[in-house]
This record gives C-alpha cells, structure tokens and sequence, in this order.
C-alpha cells in the first residue's frame, strides 16, 4: 500500500554546532587508555585522524538546501536509524518513499515526515526477504517520480547477539535479507540513478570491516557488502558511470533492537541515532567513499587491524561482559 499526503511547512535545517578540538603537543590525551598506551610511539596516527575529524565540515552547512527536491528511497525506515533519516530528509524538503515490514510504524513515520516539511513522503510495506518487493519498492519510485536521486539501502534482518547457532537456515535468511536484497534493489534502481547522476549509500557496520564475536551471521552479511559494493565501486569508475556509492562504518548505535540485543552484554557506549542518521545523509550527499562513525570509535581500529591484529581483537574482546552470555 502507498500514501501520500501534502504539505506545505517550510524547511528548517539545524545547525550543528561545529567542534573544537586542541591537539596536545604529548600523549596526555591518550591516557585514557590504560596506563600502558600502545600507541604512545604513534602519536601522529591519533593527532591524524582527530585533526580531520576536528575540521568542521563546511561543505554540507553552506548547501542546507542540496537535498531539497530530491527523490530519495530509504529502508528500514519505520524505527531506529532509517527512521531519523527520513526525519533529517523532511526537513531538507525531500520527496520520500520510505519502506519497512510494519505498515502502522509507517503511517506514523510518514505523517511526521510531512509536519517536518517533506516535499512529499509516501510508503511501501513488505519483507525485504522476497527480493520482488524489494523490486517493487524500486518500481513505486520510478511510477511517482519517473527517476531516482538517492538509494539509501539501511534496512536488517532480525538476528541474535550470542554464540553462532550453526543453523543455516537463519544464514541463508540474514545473506537474503541483509545482502541480496540490497543488490536487487541496486540492479533495479540503476537506470534512474545513472539518469540522474545519483547515489547509492549502503549502511553498514564496524562489524563488516573486522570479525566480531556474537554477530557471525551479521557480520557475514555486512562483509559480503563491502565487497560487492567496493567492487562496483571500481568497475562505476572504470565506465565513467556517474553514480556514487558511500559505504557507511558504524559503531554500537542507541537504537532500539541494538539496545535491546546487546543489553548487559557489551560495555561502550552507544552514539546517538540522531547525529548518525545526519552523518550518512552528509556522506551520501557529498559523495563520500566512506562515512566513519563515530570516526575515532571507528576509523582507527580499521586503520590498526592490519598492524596489529591480535591487539585490535584483544581490545574487542574487552567489551564484553562475559558473564551474560551463554555457550551451548
């Protein structure tokens, strides 16, 4: 089923408040972790990286208006981080299609789409574990707005934070849902993209760059992304294809399900699902590779995986608390 309501709100796009950070001429800011600091001989690696972190980012604040008028498709958007996208694209004044499994969640998502200022905002429920919705979801697009912006590819199939379980059933469902639906929906949104110069921005995880204990399956699924959507990353740039592809690399989000998972369980602290959200419109606007989030909690442990590999698992492994999981 789709909807679709008017309005006429004007756009508001926030500010951000832009950051600043003071480079210390020691390691003293790096005491934090642990006494004995394993890149206290590295200290340009961490002045690197909080350098181009620290460095607002202009490029997005001077075009607020970039995304207003465009037609974007967003997974996943009836909760969580899908569902703050389709907010921050609201307020820019995008044209909306947003999907996800439960319709009511929807309805909702919508409507408020539309008090924040959407262009319009309609919505499309189904399970992306049939890859002909996920064509379908593909063809409302080309029906309501013969041509196609932006792909934003976010949504996940349901799975469990523990030791892997062996059953191959829930792996071949998680790859379909969590991959091959992703590659469908590319296939069939690419003529509108390559039409209109567009984008396609992938939502991803840390745990598609290195192996994470307890997200087997998951993990499988998000490797499998990196490498399809890196390959066809260079073969766009080998046919002069004028479509971008932005693989976003995220850390432990405060949504919902993730809260819910990994409750007791994992001992970081969460970033907010608000800032996320706005960090992969910026990288999918900007035609960014890759978004990092949050950058040092992110960045720098894949840096630091072909270093030192042992350490970087080690560290991993010292998030969790591993009296509140259990071993078959």
């Amino acid at each position: 089923m789709t909807r679709q309501q008017d309005s006429s709100h004007p756009v508001n796009l926030s500010t951000r408040r832009q950051e600043a950070i003071k480079l210390s001429t020691t390691a003293e800011p790096l005491r934090t972790l642990g006494s004995t600091n394993p890149f206290s001989n590295h200290l340009w690696i961490y002045n690197y990286f909080i350098v181009k972190r620290g460095l607002p980012n202009n490029k997005f604040e001077k075009k607020s208006e970039m995304l207003k008028g465009k037609r974007v498709i967003v997974t996943g958007a009836s909760t969580g981080i899908g569902e703050q996208i389709a907010y921050h694209l609201a307020r820019m004044g995008s044209h909306l299609l947003i999907t996800a499994r439960t319709e009511a969640q929807l309805q909702q998502v919508v409507a408020q789409c539309l008090e924040l200022g959407a262009a319009s905002a309609r919505y499309i429920n189904g399970s992306m574990e049939d890859m002909k919705f996920a064509q379908a979801v593909v063809k409302k697009a080309e029906e309501l707005w013969g041509s196609l912006d932006m792909l934003i590819l976010n949504h996940i199939g349901k799975s469990y934070f523990n030791y892997f379980d062996w059953d191959i059933r829930h792996v071949q469902k998680l790859m379909d849902i969590n991959f091959l639906s992703y590659v469908t929906m590319t296939i069939s949104a690419l003529p509108m993209l390559k039409n209109s110069g567009g984008s396609i921005v992938v939502v991803s995880s840390m745990a598609g760059k290195i192996g994470f204990p307890f997200t087997v399956t998951y993990s499988a699924t998000k490797f499998a992304l990196h490498g399809f959507f890196s390959s066809l990353r260079q073969e766009f740039v080998m046919q002069n294809t004028n479509v971008s592809i932005t693989l976003c690399i995220l850390g432990l989000i405060n949504t919902e399900s993730a809260m819910k998972a990994v409750s007791g369980r994992f001992t970081s602290p969460p970033a907010p699902k608000e800032e996320c959200a706005l960090e992969i419109i910026k990288g999918g606007a900007l035609r960014q590779r890759e978004v990092y989030y949050r950058y040092m909690d992110t960045k720098i442990f894949t840096v630091l995986r072909d270093w030192a590999p042992e350490f970087i698992d080690y560290l991993i492994r010292k998030n969790y608390n591993m009296d509140n999981l259990k071993q078959d």
